[in-house]
């Protein structure tokens, strides 16, 4: 994808209340997101509109809180933080400037370890740790073109997790800026991480009861 460049809006402060206002071949930037009163959950990547899926099911939330209680377990009184979707992060190029980022995503957890990079909208910079459950309605492009943000903004560690095998994927940031994929990972085993050292997560805790 190309660089993105600004859509010119008259009026930044104007909202938009109805999702079909905005034409999908435009290039909007967190400024323009952040007028969006819309109800339906969206993601910038390079300045492109895409749609989140619809409301996860009951499996992809039961897959997501196992993780979330296990990392926020496990980060009681360390320096790091773990976040739930909905919950901003934005990517920022070279400015910090709403109307110079284009890249805004949701991740379904995020550890941050750096707290200067947390403020009352989200998340500014890339987290340490990215964890996303596959859902039907995630579609191939949309997988790729966030491994591919995570990737060049320098996101220490990437997981992805299938409910439907019941397996996660661990993507470490190599010394060369690129992801090395791990095994795959499926129940009776446990994964440990680079980003927190000590953490050890059965994925059998991961599906159960679900």
């Amino acid at each position: 994808m190309s660089e993105p460049v600004p859509y010119p809006v008259l009026n930044d402060d104007e909202p938009v209340r109805q999702f079909n206002e905005l034409d999908a071949s435009l290039t909007y930037s967190y400024s323009n997101y952040l007028n969006w009163l819309f109800p339906e959950r969206v993601e910038l990547i390079k300045g492109k509109i895409f749609k989140m899926s619809p409301a996860p099911s009951s499996v992809h939330q039961g897959v997501i809180g196992n993780i979330f209680i296990k990392l926020g377990n496990f980060l009681k009184k360390q320096p790091c933080k773990v976040y739930l979707s909905p919950f901003d992060v934005r990517f920022p190029k070279e400015s910090h400037h709403d109307k110079a980022i284009f890249t805004v995503l949701q991740p379904d957890i995020c550890v941050i370890c750096d707290r200067n990079k947390i403020d009352a909208r989200g998340c500014i910079g890339a987290p340490d740790l990215v964890v996303e459950v596959l859902s039907p309605g995630n579609t191939k492009m949309e997988l790729l073109n966030k491994y591919r943000v995570y990737e060049e903004f320098g996101v220490k560690e990437y997981w992805v997790v299938s409910q439907s095998d019941q397996s996660i994927l661990i993507y470490t940031l190599n010394e060369m800026g690129k992801f090395q994929p791990s095994k795959i990972f499926t129940l009776s085993e446990k994964i440990t991480s680079t980003v927190l050292p000590g953490f050890e997560l059965a994925l059998d805790d991961v599906f159960d009861d679900l």
